[in-house]
């Protein structure tokens, strides 16, 4: 019985192959290491939020319609000027808290109209101001 414990040659044959399993072995431990001491990436950014009205009661909510013509329409009732207009606008922003204003321009109101009624709500001091009725545009 005789066992071949090298590659044919002799006793006195040299191997020139490296043995690589000791190496793997080592590689793997350090892996597992790094994997181990890396800490958790977490993905979360951190924002204050603002805390809402404690009553827990939803805002006020103001229409705003602005007509074809350039007439402002607040919660139905048309108004006559922009004194009036800004009147309305300016007891909305020192009401606590402050409605939200829900401004819906007709289809066919000029750019100019909407864009000075937003001027004086933003001069006055409204923060919640939304434009609602965008479906009419898609068409």
């Amino acid at each position: 019985m005789s066992l071949g414990v090298g590659p044919a040659g002799g006793p006195d044959h040299v191997v020139s192959e490296m043995n690589t399993t000791p190496l793997i072995d080592v590689m793997l431990v350090l892996l597992v290491m790094l994997i181990l001491t890396i800490p958790i990436q977490t993905h979360a950014v951190k924002i204050d939020m603002p805390i809402g009205p404690s009553s827990g009661a939803p805002p006020a909510v103001v229409n705003l319609e602005i007509d074809f013509d350039g007439t402002a329409i607040w919660n139905g009732t048309p108004l006559k000027s922009t004194a009036e207009l800004d009147r309305y606008l300016q007891d909305s922003a020192a009401a606590m808290p402050q409605p939200e204003v829900h401004v819906k321009p007709n289809r066919l109101a000029k750019y100019e109209a909407v864009a000075k009624t937003l001027a004086h709500a933003q001069r006055l001091g409204l923060t919640k101001v939304g434009f609602v009725g965008n479906e009419q545009y898609t068409e």
